[in-house]
């Protein structure tokens, strides 16, 4: 019987802070939550951002230089008016046309993203020496889920062979910045020198890479499966896999990227894909731009908002779980991937989304049936841009007539963090098991209309919070959808933690599940006590150099390969599968 990979952690930054504890949701919809729901979250955001030590109360005063500092705004990573850059000028002292180059600053076009809380400095916590930022970011986002998971990793890692973790994640662009692929190229250019560290730091895997080899000290299966803006989706598909076909136990699964900068902003600039300034003043009728305001998902746009990000999820199959007593969070049967086939254009979008959004649908009707269908909602790509508007919802909106669904809600975090790229999904998803813990869908607070040529016959678009009930209790599912560039499209369907439950104790029984609440609800309230008592934030993970194996680790066997970190061994193969094409 195929296992059922269900949630049980996540871990992350965006623009709206840490994912653990939804805090990152929790933001984007604070204007829905009470005071109280929301003080923790505050708390956090004041820590990391440097506002305030844990001794020191939340003012009204720290709130409002949160919210200032924390999701879409103007960059504030570097500064957008003094980008370093040369022109080439005419040599006076020459008769011959010879040009020079002459150092100068200029203003960049585009001056709003969705940068990490201001004030976050990931280079205190841990020892980062000439690591890119966006490994920086994976440290943080496997140590936010490690960290909270209510139990520890030698603990978890004690129960499954050694063999029996998958880790999939990866960075669209890899890593570009000083410390990895730009300074590769820019370092002889600049008289700087290029370090050996460059090149390897900057291969698309590393994130993974630096998961295995410093944070879980992991063995088993590992990789990234990149599809541009969809590879969190990608990854997660991995993991679905390798549970539901039962070769592994655990899959940590995710994706990492820090694209804020200077190259890849203007790159993306003169594809004509990012808001510019000009444009987005000439939307408002204004002299000055609204960077709050730069991200407009399905209504009268300019272009998508960069941003910045790194989401890790932890995948167990459905007795593991139970077993272990951890949160589920949701599960996911199934992610669904399709190309757009023969294109016009690389750029262009074509028919694979369709197909995604179809299967998925098909799927969720199978399990929920035509009235729980209903119950769902979808989390869109909504990049901001007037292709994607128009394209995508012409999409969710077929889709909704041919299963006779009379008004599917449809939102877009995109408003609240940007366009992070290969994590995107991975913003989309965590803010939605947010849902399943307070009740609201985050709406698209960054538009006041749905553009004209937008398709919305079946659909309602949501322009503010929606609650959705207790715990998010009237929604069974989610989809999680993804337009890759380079027609890499993918479609996530989620059940909510009520649903799962249902479907678990169908299958297992009422006594595993009743044992399993019991077990749950036992940690759940000694990691509210741990929480309580720790001071600050947690440590980051970070283990270089320690419980290192070499030759003298491993013993072989014929049947076994042990390992001396890992209380349990690994089973080889036996090819028994196969006996069937054996004479």
């Amino acid at each position: 019987m195929s296992k059922l990979p269900v949630i049980v952690g996540v871990g992350g930054i965006n623009a709206a802070g840490r994912s653990a504890n939804f805090h990152s949701y929790k933001r984007m919809v604070a204007e829905s939550l009470t005071e109280q729901q929301m003080q923790d979250t505050w708390k956090d955001l004041a820590l990391s951002m440097g506002l305030c030590d844990n001794n020191e109360p939340v003012t009204e005063q720290v709130i409002a230089q949160i919210i200032e500092g924390t999701l879409i705004r103007r960059i504030d990573a570097f500064d957008p008016d003094k980008l370093e850059v040369n022109t080439k000028v005419a040599d006076s002292n020459s008769d011959s046309n010879e040009t020079l180059y002459k150092s100068m600053t200029a203003p960049m076009a585009v001056t709003s993203a969705g940068c990490i809380p201001a004030g976050t400095d990931i280079d205190k916590q841990y020892k980062s020496i000439n690591h890119p930022r966006g490994l920086k970011l994976t440290v943080f986002a496997a140590s936010d889920l490690l960290n909270t998971l209510g139990l520890s990793w030698q603990h978890i890692i004690n129960h499954v062979a050694p063999d029996q973790v998958a880790v999939y994640a990866g960075a669209g662009f890899g890593q570009v910045d000083d410390y990895s692929m730009m300074g590769l190229v820019a370092s002889p250019l600049k008289g700087r020198r290029t370090s050996s560290k460059m090149l390897p730091l900057a291969l698309p895997q590393m994130p993974a890479d630096f998961i295995n080899g410093y944070i879980l000290n992991n063995v088993g299966t590992t990789g990234a499966n990149l599809g541009a803006c969809a590879s969190f989706l990608y990854n997660l598909r991995q993991g679905v896999i390798d549970i539901q076909t039962g070769r592994a136990r655990i899959a940590m699964v995710g994706s990492s990227e820090a694209p804020v900068t200077p190259p890849l902003i203007e790159g993306f600039r003169v594809m004509g894909a990012l808001a510019e300034d000009h444009q987005l003043c000439k939307l408002d009728g204004s002299d000055k731009v609204d960077n709050r305001r730069a991200c407009r998902p399905f209504s009268t746009n300019a272009g998508f908002t960069i941003g910045e990000s790194s989401q890790l999820m932890m995948l167990m199959d459905d007795e593991l779980a139970l077993a272990l007593g951890l949160n589920i969070l949701g599960s996911v049967p199934d992610v669904f991937i399709n190309a757009d086939a023969n294109k016009k254009s690389i750029s262009a979008p074509g028919v694979g989304n369709y197909v995604t959004m179809a299967k998925a649908t098909a799927l969720a009707k199978g399990i929920l049936g035509s009235e729980g269908l209903s119950q769902t909602y979808v989390q869109a790509h909504g990049t901001g841009t007037p292709q994607n508007r128009v394209t995508e919802s012409h999409i969710f909106n077929e889709v909704a007539k041919t299963y006779e669904i009379s008004s599917w809600t449809v939102t877009s975090v995109k408003a609240y963090v940007g366009h992070s790229i290969g994590p995107a999904a991975g913003d989309q998803l965590i803010a939605s098991l947010g849902v399943w813990q307070y009740g609201y869908i985050p709406g698209i607070k960054t538009i006041d209309h749905i553009a004209d040529d937008v398709e919305q016959s079946n659909l309602d678009i949501l322009m503010q919070d929606k609650y959705v009930g207790e715990k998010g209790d009237q929604i069974k599912a989610v989809f999680v959808n993804s337009k890759g560039f380079g027609g890499n499209n993918a479609t996530a369907l989620v059940l909510s933690p009520q649903q799962t439950l249902s479907m678990l104790r169908n299958k297992h029984g009422d006594e595993v599940v009743d044992k399993y609440r019991q077990d749950n609800a036992e940690l759940v309230e000694l990691e509210q006590a741990r929480i309580d008592k720790r001071e600050g934030q947690d440590p980051l993970i970070y283990q270089f150099g320690t419980d290192v194996m070499g030759p003298d680790s491993v013993q072989l066997s014929q049947d076994s390969v042990s390992l001396s970190s890992f209380n349990n061994k690994i089973n080889l193969p036996d090819g028994s599968e196969f006996n069937d094409y054996l004479a």
